[in-house]
């Protein structure tokens, strides 16, 4: 028996074809090991306008045909494909699957059945039926690494991956690139695509003197967003000073009142004199380089004991 006695081909493209066994009817298993054999697997379904291709297209069969999707660890799965049966996708008939005889882990299509036509029902896979293969138009050189081939019916298309876009799937997905950033802000970022692309990876840090708030690390999403917003530095602040006693100082703030850098001078009133630093700076561990001083004043002296 020739191949194509065996066979009867529905149509034959250089795309995604379908073909199913007319000789006889085998169980779930064999019907798979035939489909393998001769073309990709048995028939994985991806869309309603499928299934009313096959139902217009198969003659009517009593015992109708097996299509490849199988309970596998309790979850219906395309074997065909290696990709679980999605809610949006399920396509059973009317009170199924029902696991009636504990072992109903195949799945038939009903194709011309007089009443829901192209449903679904789980049967046990011992049981003999028709086998529905396909024959996949992907192939490794369908589509480029951004994308995935995806199975139409008589063709195929390249569906891009998150984060790529175009005809070929050629761009990248852009992220803003920060604008101008705060003076202490240290940024550090690898693209491994395009400048502030999708997959771009930015970390940060102040500089001495500033705390950040915010994450460390940002990366560059395939929806064109960033991670978080971009973290801030705030100058790290000193012990607010005092007043001296007859006295009094003057301060130059860069970064904010007694935060780092600022620089004080004490100042004594007129017949008083500095005891300590005349100059005091707040430093990066947030700490002042000098004590306030105090004020002394002047012409006292100290009395002497008595003889």
């Amino acid at each position: 028996v020739t191949r194509w006695m065996w066979l009867r081909l529905l149509f034959h493209v250089d795309a995604w074809t379908y073909h199913y066994g007319a000789e006889s009817d085998l169980t779930w298993k064999d019907a798979r090991t035939f489909c393998q054999t001769w073309y990709t697997d048995l028939v994985a379904i991806q869309n309603k306008e499928e299934i009313a291709y096959l139902n217009d297209n198969l003659p009517k069969h009593s015992k109708y045909y097996w299509i490849g999707i199988r309970k596998i660890n309790n979850i219906w799965t395309w074997v065909g494909t290696r990709k679980a049966l999605t809610k949006e996708a399920e396509n059973w008939a009317y009170r199924e699957p029902n696991n009636r005889l504990s072992n109903q882990d195949c799945v038939e299509i009903y194709i011309k059945r007089d009443f829901e036509a192209g449903k679904w029902n789980d049967e046990p896979c011992g049981k003999k039926k028709r086998a529905l293969c396909y024959k996949a138009s992907c192939q490794p050189s369908s589509c480029n690494k951004r994308s995935e081939c995806m199975e139409t019916i008589g063709n195929y298309t390249c569906q891009c991956y998150p984060g790529f876009y175009g005809p070929l799937c050629e761009n990248v997905v852009k992220c803003n690139t920060f604008g101008r950033l705060h003076q202490a802000l240290l940024m550090n970022c690898i693209h491994p695509l395009e400048q502030f692309s999708y997959r771009s990876h930015c970390s940060f840090r102040c500089d001495k003197g500033f705390t950040m708030t915010g994450l460390v690390n940002l990366q560059c999403l395939s929806s064109g967003q960033w991670t978080a917003e971009v973290p801030q530095c705030a100058a790290i602040l000193c012990q607010p000073l005092n007043i001296p006693v007859n006295g009094n100082f003057s301060c130059i703030h860069i970064h904010g009142e007694f935060h780092y850098q600022s620089s004080c001078n004490f100042k004594c009133k007129e017949g008083f004199l500095i005891n300590g630093a005349k100059t005091t700076m707040c430093g990066a561990s947030g700490e002042w380089t000098a004590s306030e001083p105090t004020c002394q004043g002047l012409g006292k002296k100290t009395k002497k004991p008595s003889d």
